[in-house]
């Protein structure tokens, strides 16, 4: 994908909230984060709950308001677009949520959910086209028409997904924003939406920013990595890269924490591993310096005086003092 120009271009975003408590009344729930989304590709956001990572979703849908940066989706700034305008930014960007069985109106069909977003978006359509979309959009996810028919409470939590994911691609948008959008399924339910979502991406060329704290699980689809803590990039780049060679600390713990299959290989690397300790920094009051220093075991004087910005070795960013590999 290199030489494609980006479908999403995002320069040093910064979302802060009113907050009690913190040291100048802001919290800082995303500073300076920069990145791109070529299309076609999916770029994995992972980090520990609190680290900002469903205010990334939100913010790029204009959900939450953008105190500093840059949005821009196929070439266009919408950072601060009005309503009327972000209109068709919100056609060709949609939401996967984590909870698919909350996310859809219980009162509807599957069929009058799915239909929904046409009804916004497209309202000359007539009813048979509306219909004959939402037949495709299910057979698209491996869901028969006929499941338009049945209410979400008749399906299971892998099926509702599907129907999460038929409902956000319906109306062929570009970028797919999944937040999380796994996390409450099983296993090897997990595995089939993935899989699901890989085979779309190939098909249709849409693009997938994909958020979850589990490695795992983004391993598996990311082309491009993003790692956050406390709302600001530690390490980012060619997924393979960072997954074979870790820069930054905080990236390793999180590797280190996935668990291997195989019980005595799994034994003998916890022997040798030290984990990550300690609780992840209230926001209201984040360490100076860098902010993963009261966890990290390489922290020195410097990493208390200054914030590391982000530096650049080979296919991977990473903003550390003591980068590793």
């Amino acid at each position: 994908m290199t030489g494609t120009p980006p479908l999403l271009r995002v320069e040093h975003l910064s979302v802060r909230f009113a907050a009690r408590g913190a040291v100048d009344g802001q919290l800082r729930a995303l500073d300076d984060v920069s990145f791109e989304i070529a299309p076609g590709e999916t770029l994995g956001v992972v980090g520990e709950s609190g680290c900002g990572k469903s205010t990334l979703a939100r913010a790029l849908l204009r959900l939450v308001p953008v105190a500093a940066g840059r949005l821009v989706f196929d070439g266009r700034d919408y950072t601060f677009d009005d309503e009327t305008t972000l209109r068709s930014l919100r056609r060709a960007v949609r939401l996967v949520f984590q909870d698919p069985l909350a996310s859809l109106n219980p009162r509807f069909t599957i069929g009058q959910s799915v239909r929904e977003p046409l009804e916004i978006f497209e309202p000359s359509l007539t009813r048979t086209d509306r219909d004959r979309a939402v037949a495709v959009a299910l057979e698209r996810v491996g869901l028969g028409s006929h499941f338009a028919q049945r209410y979400p409470h008749e399906l299971s939590g892998g099926q509702n997904q599907r129907v999460s994911i038929a409902r956000a691609l319906i109306g062929e948008p570009r970028l797919l924003l999944c937040d999380e959008s796994v996390s409450a399924l099983d296993v090897s339910v997990q595995a089939q939406i993935l899989n699901l979502l890989a085979d779309l991406q190939r098909d249709t060329g849409v693009s997938i920013l994909f958020i979850s704290h589990d490695l795992s699980v983004v391993r598996h689809i990311s082309h491009r990595l993003m790692v956050l803590y406390l709302g600001r990039v530690m390490e980012q780049g060619d997924a393979a890269t960072v997954f074979a060679s870790p820069a930054h600390p905080y990236t390793r713990s999180l590797l280190d924490a996935v668990p291997i299959a195989d019980p005595v290989r799994e034994r003998a690397r916890a022997a040798r591993l030290a984990p990550l300790t300690g609780d992840l920094p209230s926001p209201l009051n984040p360490p100076s310096g860098c902010v993963f220093r009261t966890r990290c075991p390489l922290a020195s004087e410097q990493c208390r005086m200054v914030a590391p910005t982000l530096s650049t070795r080979g296919a991977t960013q990473f903003a550390c003092h003591h980068p590793q590999g």
